[in-house]
């Protein structure tokens, strides 16, 4: 019991002095609010005890040295008296005041029965202030690109009214103009689909490619569109191109396998070398396995049939003519049915083979629900090119 005791508190202490040891060099290297994080952590439990002392001390020196290097950037950056300072200089007076708060909870503490007293300030009037002056210049900045025919200027826009957004909610008609950029930003795709493959494509396989709301798409910037509106102007025609469309012919092909094996078929008596009956020490007839050897004739058919449909993608820019991109797709489907007969006793057959004694031919499917059916591949290829592929870069 005595040793379990000492090495719990042999472990303690290593574990001590680690921490130690990690938020010294945090400190001695600048990365203040590392070690802030890690005093934090010790002092959440038994902050009064005399061995939490050396946390505080620490605490006391990283919380210090922080705030005066924060207050030194914050007086730079506004003597520099740069309008795209605001939103650093908000940024700053929220990482004092965040600073502030997490240590709060802690607070009363106490080295040698000596208040520790941190230099807590109030910094709601600063960071009101500058959070309106970074709002306004943000505003103006988004509002002006707004003015230009770029669609990379209007989501530009978008991220600086978002960013207005998140630091002073509902400021001015920000969320409106959000809308207006977004929507002028937005690059609309119209989709068609050709078939170069002389060979009829099922409608609905046409239908299942471009029902775009299956498609789960989540693309802020890139709208496609399988039927034109009116009111929308496109930038860009995704051509979905089959080109070639090859069928296998029908197959069936047999297989046939002959099957022996030794089997148990009840029992039989023991005899001796001279055909005489074995007994046991009281008497009784001994009895052993009678084994049999059995044979069956296995048939295998396996019905076989295989598409590939194979084309390509093609972004064309609708306002230059020009082919943007475009991606190979390929699909295959394969039809493979097996059964079975046999001919003798099955017995002799491995268990993997009997399942397809239960088992008759089926009709082979049709040339148009083979091409139907390579239509799930064919959507999570056109899925994954439009979720990879950056129109604008």
């Amino acid at each position: 019991m005595k040793k379990s005791l000492l090495s719990a508190i042999i472990i303690i202490l290593i574990i001590s002095c680690s921490t130690s040891k990690q938020i010294e060099k945090a400190v001695s290297s600048g990365n203040y609010d590392q070690a802030i994080s890690d005093a934090i952590s010790k002092l959440r439990t038994n902050k009064d005890k005399k061995s939490k002392a050396e946390f505080i001390v620490m605490l006391e020196d990283a919380f210090n040295k922080a705030t005066e290097r924060d207050l030194n950037t914050i007086d730079y950056l506004n003597k520099d008296n740069n309008p795209e300072n605001y939103l650093k200089i908000y940024d700053m007076y929220v990482g004092l005041d965040n600073r502030q708060e997490r240590i709060k909870p802690l607070l009363p503490l106490y080295i040698n029965n000596r208040e520790v007293r941190l230099d807590m300030k109030d910094y709601s009037n600063q960071i009101i202030a500058n959070k309106d002056k970074a709002s306004q210049h943000l505003y103006n900045n988004a509002s002006a690109l707004l003015k230009s025919n770029n669609k990379m200027d209007f989501r530009y826009a978008y991220d600086e009214f978002q960013e207005i957004e998140n630091i002073n909610p509902n400021f001015k008609d920000v969320r409106q103009l959000m809308e207006v950029a977004h929507q002028k930003g937005t690059d609309f795709v119209i989709v068609d689909m050709r078939n170069d493959t002389q060979k009829v494509i099922p409608n609905r396989l046409e239908a299942d490619l471009l029902n775009f709301s299956t498609y789960g798409l989540n693309n802020l910037w890139t709208v496609y569109h399988n039927t034109p509106t009116n009111d929308v102007k496109y930038d860009y025609n995704m051509l979905v191109n089959l080109r070639q469309i090859n069928i296998s012919p029908e197959q069936v092909k047999e297989r046939q396998i002959i099957k022996e094996r030794q089997i148990v078929d009840g029992k039989k008596n023991l005899l001796d070398n001279k055909g005489n009956v074995v007994k046991d020490s009281l008497g009784k007839t001994i009895q052993v396995d009678n084994m049999k050897t059995v044979r069956c004739e296995y048939y295998e058919f396996r019905q076989f049939k295989s598409v590939q449909v194979t084309g390509n993608v093609e972004y064309v820019n609708l306002n230059t003519k020009q082919l943007e991109d475009a991606f190979p797709v390929t699909s295959e489907f394969v039809f493979e049915h097996v059964y079975a007969t046999y001919r003798g006793d099955k017995r002799a057959l491995d268990t993997d083979l009997l399942p397809f004694l239960d088992r008759r031919s089926v009709p082979f499917p049709t040339e148009e629900q083979m091409i139907y059916d390579t239509g799930e591949d064919l959507k999570a290829q056109l899925k994954r090119i439009i979720n990879s592929y950056t129109i604008r870069r």
